[in-house]
Parts: structure tokens; C-alpha cells; sequence
């Protein structure tokens, strides 16, 4: 409890800092006056404009056919939020894969109501499916404190922490124009501490877990920064880069370091696993055996990390590659020539990223092995 505590108070302090660090104006990207997303119901469908191919219920709304993306529908919604709640507008449903909605009669929406001088128009944004994605992520902790317990709990506080100081302290940094790398550096640091204190509370396995950990995803990055120099990759090159150009020109954000301080953010779970793993059974080995010298429990560390660098090598390479399914398709579906391939930006990134990210992992376990074999005979904790 003790832990639990000192946790919330270290998350409570972190998401005030982060409050007081998004109190900054920002600038103004796109003009959104007289326009707002409310939450919307169908309740009429007035008429149905699609395409032959596609099927209709008698009511007039789409069918069953989810591959057809055409036409649109005009309809009647009652909007449940915002200025215009309990009121019945007329509002336009285009359907296509992105924006839009297949509606029926209850159909609940998200509508964008543009407002200018008399003129008032709604259109569908998209389906609401904001109680949908709350139940997932809460039948996703629940079934993560059943099955885990009292760890399972901590682990799902970890989350939270993780989550607020991503939303609540990274972004706000780099938007007022701190170094997304230092930014992204800070953020695992303090994610790493409060987790590792959450399992283990300050210990001599959690203190060499989490001093590999920095270490392991600190040389993720460098890992990146130099194979970027070489391969003539930086940050420039992602996609996209046109809008964060222009975020950049509007804003205080070092658009160009986003991409290392992506790669120090996506290590740190597999580092921090492979940390954790090795300082604790370094750390039992000990406890059963004391009359093992440093030489040999570094031995053990490293023998128990092989097979972690295995699986968590092949977990973020597979990370990476299925991210980057969508861009596979598109390269062999049009039958690219090698070299248009092997010299592809995406490509170049992907295997930076998976590469600098796997060797952060392979790397912490005889670095946290040496520290916890150290650490533990000299009894430093």
C-alpha cells in the first residue's frame, strides 16, 4: 500500500506538472470558428443516393455490403451534445472509407455542425464509437487485474502513468520547444523509475533494472542517430513531412528529432521487460547461491538473457514490420525492382528503427547482468 501510494502522489505530481505545462497558447494551424463535433442519433433516413451495386434495407439505409464506398444519404439526426442538444437537423452522410457513416434509424454519430452568418449545415464525421473503445480498454484492465492480482493492478497504474506522461508531458515539452530527444529522454526516465518502484519498490533488483533500462534505450537511440548519419536518413525523411514541415514553420517543434526521440519512446517496453528480467533472476540466483562470485552471476545473467534476445528481437522486428504491413502490400502488389526497394526512405526507416530498438535490447541484458552481479556482491544496495 505504502507503494501504491507514493505512486499516486508521483503520478498526481506529474499530471499537475503536465496541466501547468499545457496552459500555453498555441497556435492557431486551421481556423475552426462557427465549427464543432457533437455526439448525434439518427432518427430518419429522408432518401439514399449509392451506387447500383450497393444493397438496400427497405428503410432506404445501406446494406450489408461493406466493400461499397459510394453516394451519400441525407437523414435526420437529434443532436445529444453541445448548443444544439435535444434539437433535429438535417444533416448529409457521404459514404466513403475514411469520413462517414453507414446509418440506420438509431444509429448513433458524431457530426460536425459548421455554423456561418443564417447558414447552419451538419454532415456525419463518423460513427460514434467512443462507449465501444472505453469497454475494450476497460475489459482489457480488468481481465490484467483478475489474472494478475496485485501485480496485475500496478501494472495497470503503470499504464496510466505511461499514458500521462506522453499526452501530459512530451507533447507539451517539444510543443514549447524543448529537444524531442531530451523531451522523450525525460519522459523515460521518470515512466521507468515509477514502474520499476511499482514492481519492486526500491530494491537492489529494481535500481539495476532501471539503470539498464535508461542505458539500453539511451543507446536505442544513438544506435539510430549514427545508422541515420550513415544511411543519409534523418528525420525529414518520414512521411507526412510536408504538414510537420509545416507544424514546424507555425510552431516551436524540432519536427526533424521526432523520429529519435519515436524510436527512444517504442524501445522502452522491451527494454525495460528484458531489464527487469535479467536483474531478477541474477538476484534469485544470489539469493539461493551466495557463494557465487560476480564472475559467475554475470555468467548466469547473460546465459538467461540469450534466450530473452531472441524472442524480444524478434517481437520488435515484427513490431516494425507490422506496422508496416500496408506499405509491403503496395511494394509487391506493384512488383518494385530491388534497388527501388532497398533505397525506399520507408524501408530505410523501418530497418533503423527495428535494428537500433533490437540492439538497445540485446545490449541491456550484459549491461544489467554486470551492474546486478556488481551491485549484489558488493552489496552497493
Amino acid at each position: 500500500m505504502k507503494k501504491i501510494c507514493i505512486a499516486i502522489i508521483s503520478i498526481a505530481l506529474i499530471v499537475a506538472f503536465g496541466i501547468s505545462l499545457n496552459n500555453v497558447e498555441k497556435t492557431e494551424l486551421q481556423s475552426t470558428d462557427g465549427r464543432d463535433f457533437e455526439k448525434a442519433t439518427v432518427t430518419e433516413i429522408v432518401s439514399s443516393d449509392y451506387s447500383d451495386s450497393t444493397s438496400k434495407a427497405s428503410d432506404g439505409s445501406m446494406g450489408e455490403d461493406d466493400n461499397v464506398r459510394a453516394g451519400q444519404q441525407q437523414i435526420k439526426v437529434k443532436i445529444r451534445t453541445g448548443e444544439h442538444k435535444g434539437e433535429i437537423l438535417d444533416a448529409t452522410s457521404s459514404s466513403s472509407y475514411l469520413y462517414g457513416a453507414r446509418c440506420r434509424i438509431g444509429t448513433k454519430v458524431i457530426v460536425i455542425i459548421s455554423e456561418s452568418d443564417e447558414l447552419t449545415t451538419v454532415s456525419v464525421y463518423n460513427y460514434d464509437r467512443g462507449n465501444q473503445l472505453y469497454m475494450i480498454i476497460a475489459f482489457f484492465l480488468i481481465v490484467l487485474v483478475l489474472i494478475g492480482g496485485l501485480k496485475g493492478f500496478k501494472s495497470a497504474v503503470g499504464l496510466v502513468f505511461t499514458f500521462c506522461c506522453i499526452l501530459f508531458v512530451f507533447m507539451p515539452l517539444i510543443y514549447r520547444g524543448v529537444s524531442p530527444i531530451f523531451a522523450a529522454a525525460f519522459v523515460v526516465i521518470i515512466t521507468t523509475v515509477v514502474v520499476m518502484y511499482l514492481i519492486d519498490g526500491f530494491t537492489a533488483k529494481s535500481i539495476c533494472a532501471i539503470v539498464g533500462t535508461i542505458i539500453g534505450v539511451v543507446l536505442a537511440a544513438v544506435f539510430a542517430f549514427v545508422f541515420g548519419k550513415i544511411c543519409h536518413i534523418s528525420g525529414y525523411n518520414v512521411d507526412d513531412i510536408e504538414s510537420l514541415i509545416y507544424i514546424g514553420e507555425m510552431t516551436d517543434i524540432k519536427v526533424g528529432e521526432l523520429m529519435f526521440a519515436g524510436i527512444l519512446i517504442s524501445a522502452l517496453g522491451a527494454v525495460m521487460d528484458v531489464a527487469m528480467s535479467v536483474a531478477s533472476t541474477i538476484n534469485e540466483i544470489h539469493d539461493k547461491n551466495q557463494r557465487l562470485d560476480t564472475k559467475e552471476l554475470f555468467k548466469s545473467g547473460i546465459n538467461v538473457g540469450k534466450d530473452m534476445m531472441g524472442t524480444m528481437s524478434n517481437t520488435l522486428i515484427l513490431a516494425f514490420a507490422g506496422g508496416s504491413i500496408n506499405t509491403f502490400v503496395y511494394i509487391y502488389s506493384y512488383n518494385y525492382q530491388y534497388y527501388q526497394v532497398l533505397d525506399m526512405y520507408s524501408i530505410g526507416i523501418e530497418i533503423i528503427q527495428g535494428i537500433s530498438a533490437t540492439l538497445g535490447v540485446i545490449l541491456t541484458v550484459p549491461i544489467v547482468s554486470a551492474i546486478s552481479a556488481v551491485a549484489l556482491k558488493k552489496n552497493i544496495y
